[in-house]
Parts: C-alpha cells; structure tokens; sequence
C-alpha cells in the first residue's frame, strides 16, 4: 500500500498523539473503501510478528462507542520489530489506493523506563500480489520485501484503505457513468457520455462526442461537448432531463429554450409539439415561420364608392373592418358587363378596359377604369385579399358596385382661348369638351388673381362656351379654369390657364377688330375656335406689345389638331426666380415631411428617403433632395430651378413634383419616389433577367416621356440611363432637368445654343450638339438611341473603354454602336434611324413610340436578331444618305437608296432630272405607282436631303 496517498500529519496539543487526516470533496468525488475497521466490534484477526507483539483490545473511543485496536508497548526493551500484516485486500480495478490511519503514540519522554530505541513513528509496508500467497512466514518478516519500523508504544485505532473515482453524473443533459480515477495525481481519464432521453448532441465545438474528464482525486474536470434538448422539449432539472413541451406550448428548434406558448389562432394538440396547428379557418403563408400567428382572409372593403372622371370610373373604398391579422393586404378588380333589363348572366369584360395603376395586387384603395363603352351598365368587385388567401377554401370577400356609363359626367374642357381684354375684363372662349356625354346645358368658369391664394377664386356660370370676366383689375395676371355641365352634373375643371388684363392707357384689344371675318361665324363652331387661335397666335408672336414683361412667360396653347399643346416656360426668363417657384411648384409644410433615409447625394446635397402625409390624406412615400447649408443665392435658384422646370410636366413617364420647401431649412424638392433607382445600375443588377418585350415596354414608356416633353417644345439634353428612374411596376420616367432648356419657337426646327464652355454628355450628344452646340428635339432623339443601346445591353458603357475623343472621331467617320448581343434587328434599325447624321433624317418621338407600339403588338417581328459583337466595330449605316454630288442620273441615285425597282415608274413619268424629282411630294409618288408605305417614306425623305443639298429650300417635316 501506498503510505503517502494524500495523508497529512498534525500535532493535537495536549494529547501526545498524532492524527492522520484526508480531506475530500463530498459532491464530486466518490471513495470505494477495500479495507475499514471503523465499525468492527469482534475480533479483526490480522497476523502479528512476533506473535506476543501487537495486542488487539476492545477498547471506547471518544464518543463512548466501543471498537477494535492494535495495541503495542514493549518500550522497556531494546531492538523491539514488531508486525502487523492485514488480510489480503482485493484492488477492484483500482490505478491508485489511499490508506487512512487512525492511531495515537505516547511520548517516549513520558515514560520513565524506556530503552534508547524507543520512537514515536511507525514505518507502513505494501506488497502486491496477483494471489492471497500470505502465510504465517511468507512473506517473511524482515526486510527485503518490507522495510523495517523502529519501535514505538501506540495504539492503531482503525485503518480505511479506499480508492478515488467520479460518481455517475448527469450533466449538459448528458449521462456519465462511474469512472476510476487515474493511476497518477495528474491523470485525466477521459468517459463518454450519452445524451438523456429526448436530447441531442450540440455540434458547437467542431468534434464529435461528449465527454468529461475525472482528475486524480475523483473530481469531474474538463467537458467537451454537450447535449440539448430536441425540438419539442423543454430543459428542466437543472439541465438533467428534456420534459416534453405540455400541451398548448410548443418549441420549433433545437436548443436549451423553454417552451413558449402557442400563438394565437393556433394549438398544439400532443405533448412535444415543435409548432402548433392553425385553427380553422386561420393560416400561415409560406413566408411565415412557425412562431407566428396564425391569420385569416380580410373582410371585405367597406365604402365602395365611384366617381365619374371624364370618360373614366375612379373607384375608392376603406380597408376591411378585419384584416386577418395581417399587414399584407391587396385587391383585386373584376369588371363585368351586365345585361340591363335582361335576365342573363354577367360576363368579363374585355381586354381593352384598362385599370391604373393596375387590376391586380393593388395596394392602395383606389383604382381608375378607362375605356369603358357609353351607355353600358358594370358591376365592379373589388376583392381583399392577403398572402394566406389562396391556402383559404373560402373565396375572397369583395364588395360590389354599379356603375352605368350613360349616367357620366362630360369630360374636361381642353384648352381656352383670350377673344378680347380690357383693363378692367377678359372675354374668353373654349371648345365643347371632347366626351360631353350628354347635352351640356352650362359652363361655370373659375377665377382668381394668381398672386392671391387658389382658396378666393370667383365662379361665374355661361350658356356658351365664351364668357366676359368683369370687374377685374388692370395689368393684373388671371388664372382661369371652366367645367362642362350636363344633367348628370359637372365635369373636372380643366388645366389652368393665365391671362392678363390690359395696363391702364393701353387700347383694347379685339380679336374681331384684327380678324372681321369671324363676325358672321358661330360661337361655338370650331372654325371660330380654329381662327380664334390663330388670331391669338398673330397677336402674341406678331405684334410688338406694351404688356408687362410677365406676359412673356404667360401658358399660351396652340395645336394643328385644334386641341392645343402647352408650352414649356424657361424659369430663367423671370427676373424674380422665386415667381417661377410660386407658379409651378407647391409649396409643402415641412411638418408633413417625415425624412427617414439618406439613399445618395447630389450636386447641392443630400438625397433622402422619407414620406409626405398631407392633410386629409394618406401617408407615402417619397424622395427628397435637401440644399445643403451654406449655400449662395446662385445656388438656392439653380437648386430650385430644376423644381421650376418639373412642375410644368404631368405625364406617367416623367418624374412628378410633389412640391418644395422653401420657407424653412433645409431647403427641399420633394418628387415620388422611385423604388429601383436608376435605370442604368437597375439593369446591371438585373441583366438577364428580363424578356425582350419587357425591355420593349420600358423603351417605349421613355419614349412616351419624351414625346410629351418635345410636344411641349422642350429639350432634355442630358437624356441617359442614368437620368431616368424606374418603380417598382418597371415604369420609367425621364428625370434630372438640369441642363434642359426652354426652345423659342422662331424656326422650323427650333434649337438652343448653349455656350461654349459648357459641359455635355459626348456618349449620349449628337454630333451638331457637340460640334455646334446646337439642342433640338432631334438630337434627344440621338440620344435616345444611345438610351435603347444601353437598356438592350442591360446597362453597358456606350462605346466601351474608348475616350471621348475617340467617340467624336469615330461618329463623324460615320461609325455606329453594332447591335448588343440577342439585340432584335428591328431595334437595331431604329437605333440607327436615331443615329442619322442629318438631324432632319431622324425620327420624332411621336414615330418611335408609333414603331415600338407595333412591336408590342406583333412581338414575332422580335425573334430576328443579328450577330453583335461585344466591342467596336465599323458596320455600314442601313439608311447612310447618298452623296448627291457623285450621282449622275435618277438611276444611280434609286439605286443608292435600294429603290432601284421603280427606275421604269420614273422614266415612264418623265422624272429624270434632280431638279424635277426634289419637288415631288408624297401624293406624286402615290401617283407614279409607288404604294408601300414604306418605300415611299424611304424615297420622300431622301428627295428631303436631296433639297437640302441642291439649295431649293430648307428641309420640312413629312
């Protein structure tokens, strides 16, 4: 036996004898006792040498209890060897055993008759053997297999001999078994554990297994690993046992979290449920997780109600009164035709009803229906629904309403015109509205000072479509509006339009003093209206005016159509820019402005994320642009001119202006937001993953923008990707007006000539922008083509990695961008057509959004694609004009253009000479047996350029 195992010697004063102690933790360590006579009453029998040696005596310990002890004390004789030799003790598998002893010794010095060899220590032996091989000599009592103990007079009072090891143990939800210690002080034997009933083994520490470690001294050290609970179980017993989750609780994932209990709408029918069942009639979308509510389907919309816009049904109505729990919520539209007074079903109605901004998945309350036919009667539904309505075997709610065509309001009035002013009263007129819908029976017209606020306006009512404002004040500027009325009741106002009273001194001005022969014509007909307009154009582009310089700057309205097109007005023009601000831009509390975001920055500041909540009206979203602080007076107008300009639009595919803020700081333009951004980065994002006839119908809405701002005789001159916007219904809209600029309309083709030290776009500028500095409507067009090749190439730099100069040059060598890879060839050609040299060769946007309509509707002419090549390349131009000086006949020159098939139409029509052939018009082609349409655009636009170069006259719109 090992006599140093953990054993510790302490002097107790007083009582002459020594204690063995052994201190030991009672929790995590476990003694296995192989030999303990503590509680032996009867005789312990150990082997004695020599044999009248050690005496064994019952004797009463401390605590009056009777026990069994050793005792020897032949002190008084010298050279005393005395042995005690126990039974031979089974080891149990222990690595290393402890003896504990308990004894007393007397002080040699105590007694007065002892021999020199007296001592008061003892000496401990162990042998080892496989058997009990022990007899009365063997083995033999001196040293050699034992080491000999001097003498001493004590008494062995008891002898525990005991081993170290873990206890079984259930710990991080793991069961250890019980574990030997080790063979040394510093042995760390390793157990495996197995997780308890319903857990599972955590993979955090990158190995397999759980284990724990038992030290020497019986105590558990060193875990790796652990256990958790299974999904569907709790822990409890201080992370001894997973309890099964009771019933209306549930646990979704693994781990050491409770139960929580079950949301609502929802219950967990058995013990261990990792998520709980929806009720009837509520459930969880796809996108939901196990630990959300269940949720049913909407009620349906409350208030439905309509009104008659025009010739178009804006239908309103409320949220549902319950939403099912959820945010989600949409609606759906369904349109039906009705018999009226005919039993028969409701059908469908057709294609060509259109909704805006959609039919389906609408997230606000509203919704526009146009296109409807006269005199029919619709039921409306209008369905809510949400992200669980299609697990729902319940059909929508909806709410139903009738609405009867015949029973619509006239549409608006679309232009009015000044017949005479005074001092003190403006006479007017204006057309019958284009849908009156009925029998108008009067017109009420409008009025207000326009420095005064819209809330003072004047109304007067007329019989005709003229009326005599009166009473007014001179020199002062009139904002005016008029509405139709029949006996259903009264149409939208229309636009506003302003006009100016005469200054004091001035003489009248009359329409009929200029022009006597209106004097017989009717005042509503329209050759009245036709050369009212007329008159009205002589007077103000013609006469040299006395009138304030605000008349300049006055909406004037003209059209060849006799419907009129507003003109764009230059801010630049006023000489108070704040005026311009207050005419086209509303001014916004800042209190309603809510900015949450900041989403980029500007050339003048920040441009942020935030929403707009008017008065009376739902909160939205919108995009602010903030001036930031410091800023001069230069600054704050250039900042706001761009405000000035965008207020004067109103189109689906121009950015809208929801106003500024000027009275407070930062300074502020508020617009709609766009959700994509930029259409250049957008499409980078998303290339590929668009169809052609998607990125058609993005093409054709910038080409309906621009439509709209060239009809009102406006250039953009910076027309990119980059500038237009895009929502999240892949709308695009034309933005950023910053270096657009206002056409005087003082020549055919109207140009503006900007300075020469000023900065363009060179990818995106046509040629005589960039040589002449020279704006139109047809170099945006140039640029637009540039716009198609960027949307088909899903957002590529035009012309790559060339530099600007090299872009110049290239383009006057007559070089063209090559069509982008899977580009169909019919928007390779129009690309083309934009990229005409000669500005008057290009198309007007008018014709390119009439091209691209006919490619939405017949998408089979997109199959067709060419090669492309992903860099630079020289092709031919598909429509390069022909150089006139080198042709010599009519042949040659047919045969340039690829026309060469008519050259017998022209002989036979005596059209040889250029001289002859550039007077022809479209109605002398006709008339020579020339009747595709196409074939005689080719011919007439090319006798066009052939006019341009034989000097005959300027070239004219075809």
């Amino acid at each position: 036996m090992d006599s140093n195992a953990a054993n510790s010697a302490k002097r107790v004063a007083g009582m002459g004898c020594l204690w063995m102690v052994c201190f030991f933790h009672l929790v995590t360590c476990l003694e296995e006792i192989l030999l303990d006579t503590t509680g032996e009453t009867s005789e312990i029998g150990w082997t004695t040498h020599p044999p009248d040696g050690w005496d064994e005596v019952s004797v009463l310990d401390d605590k009056k209890r009777l026990i069994r002890t050793f005792q020897v004390c032949n002190v008084a004789e010298p050279g005393q060897n005395n042995w005690l030799r126990t039974h031979f003790i089974e080891r149990h598998g222990a690595h290393r055993v402890h003896v504990r002893l308990r004894f007393s010794v007397r002080d040699c010095a105590s007694m007065r008759t002892v021999a020199s060899s007296c001592k008061e220590t003892f000496t401990l032996y162990y042998h080892q053997a496989e058997t009990d091989i022990a007899s009365q000599d063997s083995p033999e009592w001196h040293e050699g297999p034992w080491t000999k103990d001097s003498g001493a007079c004590m008494s062995l009072v008891a002898v525990q001999v005991f081993f170290y090891k873990c206890p079984a143990v259930v710990k991080g939800f793991a069961s250890f078994p019980e574990t030997f210690a080790g063979g040394e002080r510093t042995s760390l034997v390793e157990s495996p554990g197995t997780c308890v009933a319903n857990a599972e083994e955590a993979s955090t520490t990158g190995s397999s297994g759980v284990r724990l470690h038992c030290n020497g001294e019986g105590e558990w050290m060193v875990a790796i690993g652990r256990c958790t609970c299974k999904a569907g179980y709790q822990p409890v017993d201080d992370e001894r046992a997973c309890q099964a989750c009771p019933l209306g609780s549930f646990k979704v994932s693994v781990g050491d979290e409770p139960c929580q209990p079950c949301p609502a709408h929802s219950h967990a029918p058995v013990p261990g449920s990792r998520e709980c069942v929806c009720q009837n009639h509520y459930y969880r979308s796809a996108s939901d997780t196990s630990d959300t509510p269940c949720t049913g389907i909407p009620s349906a919309p409350r208030d439905l109600s309509y009104e008659i816009v025009g010739s178009n049904v804006l239908l309103t109505w409320r949220l549902p009164k319950d939403l099912g729990g959820r945010k989600d919520v949409f609606f759906n539209v369904i349109c039906k035709v009705c018999p009226a007074g005919s039993p028969g079903p409701c059908v469908r109605c057709g294609d060509s009803v259109q909704f805006e901004p959609r039919q389906v998945g609408l997230t606000e309350s509203r919704v526009q229906v146009s296109n409807l036919l006269a005199r029919v009667q619709y039921t409306f539904e209008i369905q809510a629904v949400n992200l669980v309505t299609e697990l729902s075997s319940e059909a929508p709610h909806y709410a139903t309403i009738n609405v009867s065509t015949s029973q619509s309001v006239p549409s608006a009035v679309p232009m009015m015109h000044q017949v005479s002013r005074t001092t003190s009263s403006i006479t007017l007129s204006w057309p019958q509205p284009d849908q009156p819908n009925g029998m108008i029976l009067d017109y009420q017209l409008r009025y207000f000072d326009k420095a005064d606020d819209e809330d003072n306006s004047l109304t007067l009512t007329s019989e005709t479509n003229m009326a005599t404002i009166s009473n007014l004040s001179p020199g002062k500027i009139y904002a005016f509006q008029v509405r139709a009325r029949t006996a259903v009741g009264y149409g939208p106002y229309s636009g506003k339009m302003y006009f100016q009273t005469l200054m004091g001194g001035e003489r009248s001005e009359m329409v009929q003093d200029r022009l006597p022969l209106i004097v017989g014509s009717a005042l509503g007909g329209l050759a009245f209206l036709v050369i009212a307009a007329i008159a009205i154009l002589a007077i103000i582009f013609k006469s040299k005016r006395r009138e304030t310089p605000y008349t300049d700057r006055l909406q004037q309205y003209i059209s060849a159509r006799g419907l009129g097109v507003k003109y764009y007005i230059d801010p630049s023009t006023y000489e108070d820019p704040n005026e311009a601000i207050r005419e086209f831009a509303k001014e916004i509390d800042v209190s309603f402005i809510k900015i949450e975001e900041v989403i980029g920055s500007g050339e003048f500041g920040e441009v942020c994320f935030g929403r707009l909540k008017p008065p009376g009206k739902r909160e939205y979203t919108v995009a602010i642009k903030t001036l930031k602080s410091g800023y001069t007076d230069e600054q704050r107008r250039e900042f706001l001119s761009e405000a000035s300009i965008m207020g004067q639009f109103d189109h689906p595919n121009v950015i809208h202006l929801e106003g500024v803020v000027t009275k407070s700081r930062p300074v502020m333009i508020v617009t709609e937001f766009m959700e994509n951004g930029s259409l250049d980065s957008f499409l980078r994002q998303k290339e590929g993953q668009f169809s052609v006839l998607q990125l058609v119908g993005m093409l054709r809405g910038i080409a309906a923008g621009m439509r709209y701002l060239s009809d009102m005789n406006y250039v953009h001159r910076d027309l990119a990707a980059r500038n237009i916007l895009v929502n999240s219904n892949l709308v695009c809209k034309v933005s950023d007006f910053g270096l657009s600029r206002f056409l005087e309309d003082d020549a055919s083709n109207p140009t503006y000539t900007g300075a020469l030290g000023c900065k363009i776009p060179i990818r995106w500028t046509a040629p005589e922008a960039v040589q002449y500095r020279k704006f139109t409507s047809s170099s945006d067009v140039w640029s637009y083509g540039i716009v198609m090749w960027e949307v088909m190439s899903y957002g590529e730099r035009p012309y790559w990695d060339m530099s600007n100069q090299d872009v110049v040059n290239a383009i006057d060598q007559d070089y063209r961008l090559p069509p982008p890879p899977d580009c169909p060839t019919v928007l390779h050609l129009l690309m083309l057509d934009c990229w005409q040299k000669e500005r008057v060769q290009r198309p007007k946007f008018e014709q390119i959004v009439s091209a691209l309509d006919k490619m939405i509707r017949k998408p089979s002419a997109l199959k067709a694609t060419g090669t492309g090549s992903s860099r630079p390349s020289q092709p031919l131009l598909s429509n390069s004009p022909p150089d006139f000086p080198s042709l010599s006949s009519a042949h040659e020159w047919l045969d340039a253009i690829k026309m060469g098939r008519y050259k017998e139409n022209f002989d036979q029509a005596g059209l040889i000479a250029f001289d002859v052939i550039s007077r022809m018009t479209l109605e002398d082609i006709q008339r020579i047996g020339i009747t595709l349409v196409g074939h005689q655009k080719k011919i007439l636009n090319s006798i066009q350029l052939m006019r341009v170069h034989l000097n005959q006259l300027e070239p004219v719109e075809v």
